[in-house]
C-alpha cells in the first residue's frame, strides 16, 4: 500500500496551493481573464504533442461551453462552473502518462445509468473526436 506522494503528486499539490493564493488576490473583474491568461500560458509550456492536443481541446471546450470558465488546477488546464472543476486536461507529461487525459470530475452532468466514462486518453484528436468532446462538455456544463 501507498503511503507516501510521489514527486509530480507533490509538485501538483504546491502548484494548487500557488493557484489558491493568487486566486485570492486577483481584481474580481479582472480574475477570469487573468485565469484564462493562466491556463493559455500553462498550455504554451507544453511539449509540442500535449501543447497541440490543449490548444484544440482549449478552444473546444470553450465553444462548446462558454458558461464554464478556465482556471488552473493542481497545474492542469481545467474548465470550471461556479469555481467547481467540471472538467480538466492533463497532459502525458504532467505524471509521465504515456497519454495525456481529458478527464470530468462528478460536477459534470454526464450520468448514463450506473455507469459512464469519467476520463478518456487522448493521444491525438481527429474531426470525430472533437465532436465527441463537444458534445461531451457541452452535456457536462449542463
Amino acid at each position: 500500500m501507498k503511503t507516501t506522494f510521489s514527486d509530480a503528486e507533490k509538485a501538483a499539490m504546491r502548484e494548487h496551493a500557488r493557484e489558491v493564493r493568487t486566486s485570492a488576490k486577483r481584481d474580481p473583474r479582472t480574475a477570469q481573464a487573468e485565469a484564462e491568461r493562466d491556463v493559455l500560458a500553462k498550455i504554451a509550456e507544453m511539449e509540442p504533442a500535449d501543447r497541440a492536443i490543449g490548444e484544440r481541446l482549449h478552444a473546444i471546450i470553450t465553444a462548446a461551453a462558454p458558461g464554464l470558465a478556465p482556471k488552473l488546477w493542481y497545474g492542469m488546464p481545467a474548465y470550471a462552473r461556479d469555481g467547481k472543476v467540471v472538467c480538466f486536461y492533463q497532459c502525458a507529461r504532467k505524471f509521465n502518462s504515456r497519454y495525456a487525459t481529458l478527464g470530468f470530475s462528478d460536477e459534470a452532468n454526464l450520468d448514463d445509468g450506473a455507469m459512464w466514462p469519467s476520463a478518456f486518453a487522448l493521444t491525438e484528436l481527429t474531426a470525430a473526436d472533437e465532436e465527441r468532446i463537444a458534445a461531451l462538455v457541452a452535456r457536462a456544463a449542463r
